[in-house]
């Protein structure tokens, strides 16, 4: 009891240590509105190049097996959605190299929090999640509606679940690469890497071959974060599958993790 009790207080702790960054990250960037405005359009810019591949999708009437473009459009919802909630503490991956190079990740270390969690969440870029998220939750409504999926507290609640087991498996998979800083300083391709392999993941899993499908959902499973929700209101996930679904958030974060102590173990600051 005692064991549950310290676990809920830490999760408590490190919640409201996470609102106290996003007060502070929003109140930060409203001092600069125009550098906040200015990531809303470059934002925004971006949506508007993913929206071409809807376009696309609708005027050619593509079906791809079950997939019709209204269920393609719920996909592309999802993936814009938590393109959103990535970009809200990306900022903070690709700042570890001038931190370990600069010696400031020092004073992370011996805080009496987790310096992985300081680390990555200290910054929070609501100009990249806004945008991001009203097209995406818009594009969800549009294609759940017309596909004519069901809407019952059992379909939202799925849905919902596996969306926030994408979310809890993108940070750690995408955290993993730039963890290669505290090794290498050749880390300029790093951050190409990642947006390739995110954008890789922007189109339903389905519309590719098999081996491709198993690479994406079991070696790198990028299609794990965006395609669950969707294949669950289709009611295409099998039960091994929905297991996956909840254990790769789990397992991946534990590798993240023991990597980032691994890493901050060999870490020799660069003030000393």
């Amino acid at each position: 009891m005692e064991k549950k009790t310290g676990i809920l207080n830490t999760f408590i702790r490190y919640g409201k240590l996470l609102f106290v960054f996003l007060k502070m990250s929003l109140m930060a960037q409203l001092e600069y509105r125009i550098n906040f405005a200015a990531g809303v359009l470059v934002e925004t810019g971006w949506l508007l190049i993913k929206l071409l591949y809807v376009a696309v999708v609708y005027r050619a009437g593509i079906k791809i097996g079950v997939l019709t473009p209204d269920h393609i459009l719920l996909f592309i919802g999802v993936y814009i959605l938590l393109t959103g909630v990535y970009m809200l503490y990306y900022p903070n991956f690709t700042s570890l190299t001038t931190m370990i190079r600069d010696g400031k990740l020092d004073m992370y270390l011996v805080k009496p929090v987790a310096a992985q969690f300081l680390v990555t969440m200290q910054r929070l870029d609501l100009s990249l999640l806004v945008p991001d998220a009203v097209a995406g939750i818009v594009m969800i409504g549009i294609g759940w509606h017309r596909a004519g999926l069901p809407v019952t507290v059992g379909s939202i609640a799925g849905f919902l679940f596996f969306l926030v087991c994408g979310a809890l498996l993108t940070y750690s998979l995408f955290l993993l690469p730039h963890l290669l800083v505290f090794w290498t300083t050749a880390t300029n391709g790093i951050a190409d890497l990642t947006a390739a392999v995110w954008d890789f993941n922007n189109m339903p899993q389905l519309i590719y071959g098999k081996w491709m499908q198993r690479i994406g959902t079991f070696l790198l499973p990028v299609f794990v974060i965006t395609n669950f929700p969707g294949l669950f209101l289709m009611g295409e996930l099998s039960a091994p599958m929905a297991v996956w679904g909840v254990a790769a958030p789990i397992v991946f974060f534990l590798i993240a993790r023991a990597v980032w102590n691994q890493a901050v173990k060999n870490y020799t600051s660069a003030s000393t």
